[in-house]
């Protein structure tokens, strides 16, 4: 996911002990590289007195000590902001790739004829695109441990629904404007289920109850209703997720 085009960022005050460094009011493709890559640099050599790094899809968060140099913070954010916004733009070499098994279709995936129909695919191709797409975490939010994954091509900007679907079960996984979510537990949404996995994304007795971090590569791996039923039985929740650490 590559962008060239220039971006203005905006550092704002936070209450008394934050920094929101911005790049977009919505969710642009180019903003979503820059707010990633801004919060990996900072994550990596965070700044004496800086306590939280919170990343969003366009913004992150960064928060600090009262006894910190706030003057000082704010031009070295500035900077670093401004370094990351004037491009080129590209995800930062992942840490860590995770393999996350789904069953798509059917009963799993009530959804992705429509979906694939709408992207212009047929099922099958539809399928094999999301399995072959190099996909990152791009934030977590929502609902604990909940990730936002994407970017999928342009044709896979697809708009959410005009009525909520009342209920999805956990582990769905959903679609829309080139990006997808994998719920942790059931819920409403606006986007199109296209699939199932039995990984949770959030388990508070498990060792590492959200185990997913922001900028994670994402690939996900077909697999059959009845394996991922299996799957589900096992108690640690992971769903056949395998982790590979890259650096």
């Amino acid at each position: 996911m590559t962008d060239t085009r220039p971006l203005d960022a905006e550092v704002l005050p936070v209450g008394l002990d934050g920094y929101l460094v911005r790049f977009a009011l919505t969710p642009e493709p180019a903003a979503m590289t820059a707010a990633r890559r801004f919060a990996t640099r900072i994550e990596e050599t965070a700044p004496e007195g800086v306590v939280e790094i919170a990343a969003a899809l366009v913004s992150v968060l960064v928060r600090f000590e009262a006894a910190a140099d706030r003057a000082a913070l704010l031009t070295l954010l500035q900077g670093m902001a401004r370094e990351i916004a004037s491009g080129p733009l590209e995800m930062p070499d992942p840490a860590r790739r995770w393999t996350i098994p789904v069953s798509f279709g059917d009963a799993d995936g009530p959804q992705l004829a429509q979906a694939a129909r709408a992207a212009g695919l047929s099922e099958a191709a539809a399928v094999d695109e999301i399995c072959a797409a190099d996909l990152r975490v791009l934030t977590i939010g929502f609902a604990p441990g909940q990730p936002y994954i994407g970017l999928m091509p342009e044709h896979w900007n697809l708009p959410r629904m005009s009525e909520l679907n009342p209920s999805v079960p956990a582990g769905a996984l959903v679609v829309a404007v080139r990006q997808f979510v994998l719920f942790g537990a059931e819920s409403a949404t606006g986007w199109q289920q296209v699939g199932r996995a039995a990984f949770r994304t959030f388990v508070p007795a498990r060792a590492e109850p959200m185990p997913l971090q922001g900028g994670d590569a994402i690939r996900f791996a077909k697999a059959s209703a009845d394996e991922i039923a299996r799957l589900g039985d096992v108690p640690d929740r992971m769903g056949g997720a395998k982790l590979e650490v890259l650096r």
